[in-house]
């Protein structure tokens, strides 16, 4: 069955192929497979040369210990940035996102991926993110109306939408 995701507030098939290597395996010897490929950062930097060289989009997959910062040079080439959840409570994708997005100027699709659930999308869409691949087993149809959990904000963050303490007052007039 072919695997969804939610990107730009629409759910669509999913054209990626992550390559992660497991433990003891050869980041210099894995198999490049064809078409739009995202790998782990230590695939990366190992081959970045050669991923360089293959046509079709890339991607670079983000663990919670990997920095950021350490792709900021490739950004520009970089169709998919995807941000590993591994579970619930570990919550330094958030930071990661915004580092992306608002001191870097990523401007390619930001993705969540791993232990990603409803309730979390609309905190990961003002952090930044633009697309979410939910935990196995979640229905990202029923998950999209979470997009529109709250209507207000009260604390700035990586999306443009300013706090509701930055707003004007319901019903205030402005004396100019």
């Amino acid at each position: 069955m072919p695997r969804h995701v939610i990107r730009h507030g629409k759910v669509v098939g999913d054209i990626w192929q992550v390559l992660v290597p497991r433990d003891g395996e050869d980041v210099a010897t894995l198999p490049l497979p064809e078409g739009p490929l995202a790998v782990s950062l230590a695939v990366w930097k190992a081959r970045r040369g050669e991923l360089l060289a293959r046509p079709g989009p890339l991607g670079v997959r983000l663990e919670p210990a990997d920095d950021p910062s350490e792709v900021v040079a490739d950004l520009p080439r970089l169709a998919l940035v995807a941000v590993h959840f591994p579970k619930l409570a570990d919550g330094r994708g958030y930071s990661s996102a915004w580092l992306l997005r608002r001191r870097h100027g990523y401007r390619g699709e930001l993705r969540a991926v791993g232990d990603v659930m409803r309730d979390q999308l609309f905190y990961l869409a003002r952090s930044g993110f633009d697309a979410f691949q939910l935990r196995d087993g979640a229905d990202p149809h029923a998950a999209l109306p979470s997009l529109r959990d709250f209507s207000l904000a009260y604390q700035a963050c990586a999306d443009a939408s300013p706090p509701r303490f930055r707003q004007p007052a319901p019903g205030a007039t402005s004396h100019a």
